[in-house]
């Protein structure tokens, strides 16, 4: 794949990663693969934004070729340390010896003294800072937390571009660099499960920032993230999304996630799932670990009520469905409404376990656990399907 022109002398040099499958250790998949996105400024100085993943450091190079030779890159902006994002740093470097590295004080630290151990020319920027290009000026926002402590976004005031790394990305791998070149909905899709899946956790730090972009008065005419594809055709449609994210604007929609020993828990979670049907209230189910986890926190981040059950075992929860809950604890997903249930045998445990977990991640626990000993009868089952009518009217 060639350069592509993405404004008058600004080109995306970057990578596609067909093939990658998950993230961040298998916490979140990636089934339509990931890009790297690493962008050519070419002026009176050359900047080069960002870098690429360590293995496809060959592949930017070769599209950098084709518009300049590498020794002329006067800055490599580094936006975030992150391997997908530096790692092909070094190899850059021994092309553009004299080229000096940009990024914030954490970001030198990262990269200087933990991940490459070298003593590279690193200037060091703060929000407010500027650097002239010549008919560019490149402007500069640390943005601490969205989504690790060194990360910055990159401005181009000349043409409103936004180029700011992790945030408004998607894993979405296409022969494509733009918004308006994809299915808007297996776009969103990704966005949100971007979003949720590693956002979700600084959502009141994605409220200032966007708070911040708009009262510095920048025109955001176009956003460049370091994943997936380019907002070019109406920017303020993540701006928004991101918005509506973080303040945990959510559908009248309740998930219920569960996973069973001999399926007395089952039969419990789809009486739930019909008494919720029955109040007219959208639900889906989900049983773990045969549902994709970062696809189900996706759903989650629009949904406003979670149902969670187990059996128990050990006088706990079943081991699928450990993560799930440890994942909520790190996300903290805001202004969710859930509820436990579960069977058990000997004696009880697993609603308990599920409470304290949803209140360590800081959901409301919107009605007692329900609990059934053995096998659900007739009575039981009853009272199963009541108690979704009930969770759905709450909402």
């Amino acid at each position: 794949m060639k350069p592509v022109e993405v404004l008058e002398n600004i080109y995306w040099v970057g990578a596609v990663d067909w093939n990658v499958r998950n993230f961040h250790g298998f916490t979140y998949s990636t089934p339509r693969g990931t890009t790297y996105n690493a962008y050519l400024i070419v002026d009176g100085k050359i900047v080069l934004v960002d870098c690429v993943y360590a293995p496809f450091g060959g592949e930017m190079m070769e599209r950098i070729r084709e518009i300049v030779e590498p020794e002329k890159i006067d800055y490599i902006v580094i936006n975030h340390v992150e391997t997908d994002h530096s790692g092909a740093l070094a190899e850059v470097l021994k092309f553009a010896p004299k080229a000096k590295v940009v990024g914030t004080a954490r970001c030198k630290e990262g990269l200087l003294k933990h991940y490459f151990f070298r003593d590279w020319n690193f200037q060091v920027v703060k929000t407010g800072d500027e650097i002239n290009l010549g008919e560019r000026t490149l402007s500069f926002i640390e943005a601490p937390m969205l989504h690790w402590p060194d990360s910055m976004f990159t401005y181009v005031g000349k043409d409103g571009l936004l180029l700011p790394n992790d945030a408004f990305g998607q894993h979405l791998a296409t022969s494509k660099r733009f918004d308006d070149e994809v299915d808007e909905n297996i776009l969103m899709e990704e966005a949100a499960k971007y979003y949720a899946n590693i956002l979700w956790p600084f959502s009141s730090l994605v409220i200032k920032k966007i708070e911040e972009l708009q009262q510095r008065n920048l025109s955001v005419a176009m956003i460049a993230p370091s994943h997936g594809v380019i907002w070019r055709s109406n920017p303020a449609k993540i701006l928004e999304a991101y918005l509506c994210w973080a303040r945990g604007e959510a559908e009248k929609k309740i998930l219920v996630v569960y996973d069973t020993m001999w399926g007395s828990t089952e039969k419990m979670a789809k009486a739930i799932v019909e008494g919720i049907r029955r109040e007219g209230v959208e639900v889906r189910l989900f049983r773990l670990p045969l549902s994709d986890r970062g696809a189900l926190i996706r759903e989650l981040l629009e949904a406003k009520g979670l149902l969670v059950g187990s059996s128990t075992i050990n006088s706990g929860i079943l081991p699928t469905l450990a993560s799930f809950l440890e994942d909520l604890k790190g996300l903290k997903p805001r202004k969710k409404v859930a509820a436990a249930f579960g069977s058990y045998g000997w004696g009880g445990g697993a609603v308990r376990h599920i409470e304290e977990a949803l209140r360590q991640a800081g959901i409301e626990i919107l009605s007692p656990g329900l609990t059934v000993k053995w096998v659900p009868d007739e009575e039981e089952t009853r009272k199963c399907l009541e108690y979704g009518e009930e969770f759905a009217r709450k909402i």
